[in-house]
């Protein structure tokens, strides 16, 4: 009789969790949404928008979200002093 842990062990599709096209796919994908994260987090918290830092905390879009609030929603504004 075969149990259970064979097939979470991997030894039913010969491979273990992470092997194979599963984790040629994974991995990859997780280092992309860590790296534009880290830096859409980084950005929300120097810009004290407490909102934004916690939709980027809670929201996983693979790196989707974090790219448009980078790019596009949070963009410094930044006033012209005037020369005297």
């Amino acid at each position: 009789m075969m149990g259970y842990g064979n097939y979470w062990n991997g030894n039913a599709l010969g491979m273990g969790l992470l092997g194979g096209w599963l984790g040629a796919f994974l991995i990859p994908l997780t280092l992309w949404s860590l790296f534009w994260k880290g830096w859409a987090l980084w950005k929300a918290a120097r810009a004290e928008s407490k909102l934004w830092f916690v939709v980027l905390l809670l929201v996983n879009t693979a790196g989707i979200l974090d790219i448009l609030y980078i790019f596009v929603f949070g963009k410094e504004k930044r006033s012209l002093k005037k020369s005297k």
